[in-house]
């Protein structure tokens, strides 16, 4: 996690007052972690990666093949949301990566302090395995996708939020999330 100040970079209009959160979401190996650093520092934003807030078992649940179940993810979320509080009672609009799957799970992390809208990266599938694949050392393995997929309840129109099929170069997916920010 890195500190930073919002700043006057912000694409949100001017209406939109106080801390702003942008989680950007969807399945492993989507390019979160990616575009959500690209994102961070072009806004002077503060970042978190969700998956520093899993604990140890869920890491080594997800290493051993098996996909975390609702009582897994729940104080992940939870310490996800206490984090984006924090950030934004002292005054930091943030960037953060979660894979945000559900309904329920973006409404734990629309809990917090601030306004959050959610920024759902869903390249193609076999890109997405494709990526997973040629990832080193990360716990979550490309078997797990499929549960990833399965799980995925996509952003319902009353959720503010949009979707980036991020297909193209890690700049013309960022230009095109901040695109998307402008409308908001």
């Amino acid at each position: 996690m890195t500190e930073a100040t919002t700043t006057e970079l912000s694409p949100w209009p001017k209406k939109a007052r106080g801390p702003r959160h942008l989680v950007v979401m969807g399945v492993s190996g989507g390019g979160k972690s990616t575009i959500a650093m690209m994102l961070a520092g072009k806004l002077g934003y503060v970042f978190a990666e969700g998956d520093e807030f899993h604990s140890e078992a869920n890491r080594e649940k997800m290493r051993s093949g098996n996909p975390l179940n609702d009582d897994d993810r729940a104080p992940w979320l939870q310490s996800i949301q206490e984090w984006m509080t924090a950030e934004a009672r002292v005054g930091h609009s943030t960037v953060v990566t979660c894979s945000a799957l559900r309904r329920k799970y973006r409404d734990v992390l629309r809990g917090a302090e601030g306004s959050t809208i959610f920024v759902h990266m869903a390249p193609p599938v076999d890109l997405t395995l494709e990526r997973m694949e040629a990832r080193q050392g990360h716990y979550m393995p490309p078997s797990l996708l499929t549960s990833q997929i399965d799980t995925l309840e996509e952003l319902e129109p009353d959720e503010d939020g949009f979707k980036v099929f991020n297909v193209g170069t890690p700049t013309q997916v960022l230009g095109e999330v901040l695109e998307q920010l402008k409308d908001r």
